[in-house]
């Protein structure tokens, strides 16, 4: 028999998001870690979360969180700016496992910005949020903060579209006046947004700095688990599983899509 502290090494953590969009932050985590076990669950029945009551929010949040608690999880990444704004707290007041938050960078966007205007592109909930309004309080004092929720991109990531006729325009919508009053540099508040970087440098222009935390967060996992001598333990590749809330046969073209691989997308238990 194993000892007990080789079995918690190699436990899984649990990457989740509302959608796909969690796996930009996935696709960091796998590059940092690449000997740990990983379990996403992509919560598309019941997303987006974005225009949801905070409480639809928490809810939802907590019981993705106690699934990964129930399969023996050793560590969780929220991998959604608006379920970090609104349940972050409370999660991490309910379960003894490092839980590891994504959320807008904007004090690396303050750290970098040469005309002083930064773009914060996001969900209505997540630039709503106190969490938000704290980060912008403490870091974006001497810098102008244009604020630009960006509803329907969302859906279009969860449908794999994107670029083309439908989604363009709407980057084109939300980018464009920031650009045009003078940011130098759009922080990318959804982790769908990355799969969307192609269209909105295309519609920015290339002088634009374009930050995704999605980095920073798995850098922030591996400290923690450094930390609470949690690393896996294997010297082989970590495995990686996928589940949903939504249907699976639906979601699966986008997820392999997203991906890169012919991956098997399971239901959510």
């Amino acid at each position: 028999m194993l000892p007990a502290s080789t079995v918690m090494n190699d436990a899984v953590i649990g990457v989740f998001d509302s959608g796909v969009g969690g796996l930009s932050v996935l696709r960091e985590v796998r590059k940092a870690l690449p000997a740990e076990n990983l379990l996403y669950v992509a919560d598309s029945g019941f997303a987006p979360y974005g225009d949801r009551p905070a409480q639809y929010i928490q809810d939802r949040t907590e019981a993705i969180v106690g699934y990964f608690a129930g399969a023996g999880a050793k560590a969780a990444v929220i991998a959604c700016n608006t379920a970090t704004a609104v349940a972050v707290h409370a999660l991490r007041a309910r379960f003894s496992f490092p839980i590891v938050a994504i959320e807008p960078a904007v004090k690396p966007a303050v750290e970098i910005t040469r005309s002083g205007i930064i773009g914060i592109l996001a969900t209505k909930q997540t630039l709503a949020s106190d969490n938000f309004s704290r980060l912008v309080e403490k870091y974006g004092h001497n810098v102008r903060v244009l604020a630009q929720p960006c509803p329907g991109l969302v859906e279009q990531v969860e449908k794999g579209e994107l670029d083309g006729p439908s989604t363009r325009p709407l980057v084109t919508r939300y980018v464009a006046p920031l650009i045009a009053q003078g940011a130098d540099t759009l922080v990318l508040g959804c982790t769908h947004f990355p799969f969307l970087r192609a269209t909105i440098t295309d519609v920015a222009g290339t002088g634009v700095f374009i930050l995704d935390p999605a980095i920073a967060v798995a850098r922030e996992l591996h400290r923690r688990l450094k930390a609470c001598d949690l690393l896996s333990s294997d010297e082989r590749p970590g495995t990686d599983q996928f589940r949903t809330s939504g249907e699976p046969e639906t979601v699966q073209p986008v997820f392999r899509k997203l991906w890169a691989a012919n991956i098997e997308v399971r239901p959510l238990p």
